[in-house]
């Protein structure tokens, strides 16, 4: 078989680590294609050269046209993808994750299919935005009424400080115009939230689907997890960017994109992404010790973990008394 140009697939302890990587970069109406170790996006103002491993999601939007070489190299490099509708508002696929270990999957799973271990992680993220408050006896109804109230009160207080009027949380899925500057500042706020927390969710291993809180969706642990964040990060730039630009008529179709650099500007020290492996790794009780990659064992019930590639001999059905 001929050899293939570009650099060698890289090792997993050559790349980057999630909590190193500059957060997200989102593309539109752009050819995607790879030179060696590095994406190539081009579009109608030039050409970029972009390092695979040093970002964490690659967020595709309308027009996106991208090479089997480049999906090879972001593949190979642990990024995560996802295809997002215009604005990048909705995800419509994903990629693959970093560490290639089951580990936290496994304990994401177990946690969440017994109904006290389950209670007591969505405590723990409760607990994360209600420092002050012992809610260890306080039941799942109780726990989401007072956060319905915090989240009441923060978007008060961002009203009358950045003089924004706000109602009500507003969206509708199918149609994003139809919201006021406000709702739509943080619709694409959030938007770029849940990817950044997907990116690391995935990254790490564990499953954007198995909720503790939110459940029946396939990004519903993704949800979860971003609630930890919105009051801190995304919900006063939402409304930052509303009350410079959003009054103004001709920057109306450029709100979410201004929001959205906002954001990420935001996420660009690193600080948060390093916040995000911590706090996912403390909810499911990862002892940070490191993880072999690539490592596969076959389960067994009686012997525990053993051998994968072993020819085994076949069983005699003997007595094991």
């Amino acid at each position: 078989m001929a050899k293939l140009p570009g650099a060698k697939k890289p090792e997993l302890s050559e790349l980057g680590r999630v909590r190193d990587r500059i957060s997200f970069l989102y593309l539109e109406h752009a050819k995607i294609n790879r030179q060696d170790s590095a994406i190539v996006v081009t579009d109608n103002r030039g050409t970029v050269f972009v390092p695979a491993a040093m970002i964490s999601v690659l967020m595709l939007g309308p027009g996106v046209d991208v090479t089997h070489r480049a999906m090879e190299l972001i593949g190979d490099s642990g990024l995560s993808v996802i295809w997002v509708g215009e604005r990048g508002v909705r995800e419509y696929a994903h990629g693959r994750a970093l560490n290639h270990s089951s580990k936290l999957l496994e304990a994401q799973a177990k946690l969440v299919s017994n109904v006290k271990s389950r209670v007591a992680v969505a405590r723990k993220m409760y607990q994360m935005r209600f420092p002050d408050t012992d809610v260890s006896g306080l039941t799942m109804q109780e726990l989401r009424g007072k956060e319905g109230a915090r989240v009441r009160r923060i978007y008060r207080e961002q009203s009358q400080l950045t003089k924004v009027p706000w109602t009500r949380r507003e969206y509708d899925h199918d149609n994003y115009e139809a919201g006021s500057p406000i709702n739509r500042a943080l619709t694409a706020a959030h938007s770029a939230l849940y990817g950044l927390c997907y990116s690391v969710i995935v990254a790490l291993g564990a499953s954007p689907g198995l909720g503790f809180v939110h459940t029946g969706h396939d990004l519903a642990f993704v949800y979860d997890f971003a609630d930890l964040y919105k009051a801190e990060v995304t919900i006063p730039i939402a409304f930052a960017v509303t009350a410079e630009y959003g009054d103004d008529d001709d920057n109306q179709d450029d709100l979410g994109r201004r929001t959205r650099l906002a954001v990420r500007n935001a996420f660009a020290d690193g600080k948060l992404m390093v916040r995000m492996v911590k706090d996912l790794k403390t909810l499911l009780g990862d002892d940070e010790q490191p993880v072999d990659a690539d490592i596969v064992n076959l389960w067994d019930d009686r012997l525990g973990l053993q051998k994968f590639g072993v020819s085994y001999r076949e069983f005699d059905g003997g007595d094991t008394a």
